[in-house]
């Protein structure tokens, strides 16, 4: 069993710094995306299916692995595949990674390992120990704690993995469908929405008025899970 954990542990150290070097987390910028813009669309365009498989394989293996950018993959989510689309592959995922770091985690690591992440992770294993449904769903709505602890402390608690991936998948939706709209305005800006003197594209502004929004209802959640 020993040796199992080892050998995980082992494997993932060497992804993430294979990740690093190969300068993966370079490209999880906006810079990047739009240099990149004309050649993603072309390749959306020319090999959607493949492109969409793609697209949600660097998202699980960013969440997976914590790399830092996963908003700017919302965004190019909706950038280069629309709102709809894009809030769907970004969610699926998020999901996938997410799930995959509940696993690993449950494999490699044990529950010894939670006296190691200090006393958030504690804090936050006694709310989830409590009440693990409701609070795993406002801490997806509300980014309380470090997206890797809500996703290695219910590994290490004995969560269900159902209810995990449900609370995971639904809580994530409406901040991942505001940066997908995001992103699609701003790809109609990119192609001329600005530059054009028309000012920013409905989509941009729905998306903005959304990121506003959400930040304004997160805040009686912030402090309704302060309480608890």
């Amino acid at each position: 069993m020993r040796g199992r954990r080892l050998a995980l542990l082992l494997a993932l150290v060497l992804l993430l710094v294979g990740l690093r070097l190969a300068g993966v987390e370079e490209l999880l910028s906006l810079e990047a995306l739009a240099r990149r813009r004309e050649a993603l669309r072309a390749l959306v365009a020319r090999d959607p299916a493949p492109a969409a498989l793609g697209y949600v394989l660097l998202y699980a293996l960013a969440v997976a692995v914590s790399l830092p950018g996963a908003a700017i993959l919302t965004l190019a989510g909706g950038f280069l595949f629309g709102a709809g689309a894009g809030t769907a592959l970004a969610v699926l995922g998020a999901t996938l990674g997410a799930t995959g770091t509940f696993l690993v985690a449950r494999l490699a690591l044990g529950p010894a390992a939670l006296e190691r992440l200090g006393p958030r992770a504690g804090a936050l294993a006694a709310a989830v120990r409590r009440d693990a449904a409701s609070y795993l769903l406002m801490l997806r709505l509300v980014p309380l704690f470090p997206f890797v602890l809500v996703n290695l402390v219910p590994a290490l608690i004995g969560v269900r993995l159902s209810l995990y991936v449900a609370t995971t998948f639904l809580g994530i939706i409406p901040g991942t469908a505001v940066f997908a709209l995001t992103g699609a305005g701003l790809g109609e800006a990119l192609d001329g929405g600005l530059d054009g003197g028309h000012g920013p594209s409905p989509v941009l502004l729905a998306g903005l008025t959304g990121l506003g929004l959400l930040a304004l209802a997160a805040i009686p959640l912030r402090r309704r899970l302060a309480r608890r």
